[in-house]
């Protein structure tokens, strides 16, 4: 079972979907172009205390963390 975790202002939201199913795999790909297309940055786990910046849909990252683009002021 995969995971994607979209941090926002309110936490985070849980998105948990099987890699072998096609429909559920679709549908996660969508999710990420959707959210990086509206400006969150997308990291996957490479390893223990490794992260890598991801900029396309990887269905075998185990999980994917989504972070809003910062905004400063």
């Amino acid at each position: 079972m995969a995971i994607q975790i979209v941090m926002d202002s309110t936490g985070d939201s849980r998105y948990f979907f099987n890699p072998d199913d096609a429909r559920e795999l679709a549908k996660a790909e969508r999710r990420f172009y959707e959210l990086t297309d509206a400006g969150f940055t997308a990291a996957a786990r490479t390893g223990p205390g490794h992260v890598s910046q991801m900029r396309s849909f990887d269905p075998n990252a185990e999980e994917t963390v989504f972070f809003p683009r910062l905004v400063g002021g």
